[in-house]
C-alpha cells in the first residue's frame, strides 16, 4: 500500500493507530460511496463490521493508489 508521510503522521494518533491496513485496502477496494474532491483527490467510504459498524474514509491522491488519509467519519451515512 503506497502513503504518504502525512498519512504516517497522522496515524501515530490514538484515535487512528488501531485502523489496519486491511480495513483501509477493503475500502479502496470495494468502498459504498466514492467521491472526488475539488483538487482531485479521491475520498472512498465502507462500513467497517469489526470497528463496531464504524464508517471508514479513505482519501487517495489523484493517483487513485496512494493513500493520504484515513480515519473514521461521523459525518456521513451509507
Amino acid at each position: 500500500m503506497k502513503t504518504t508521510l502525512y498519512f504516517h503522521t497522522v496515524r501515530r494518533r490514538p484515535d487512528r493507530a488501531w485502523i489496519r491496513d486491511e480495513w483501509i485496502e477493503r475500502t479502496i477496494a470495494a468502498p459504498e460511496k466514492a467521491e472526488v474532491q475539488s483538487d482531485g483527490r479521491r475520498r472512498r467510504w465502507r462500513r467497517i463490521p469489526e470497528a463496531e459498524g464504524r464508517i471508514l474514509r479513505v482519501v487517495l491522491l489523484p493517483d487513485d493508489e496512494t493513500v493520504h488519509n484515513a480515519f473514521f467519519d461521523r459525518n456521513v451515512t451509507l
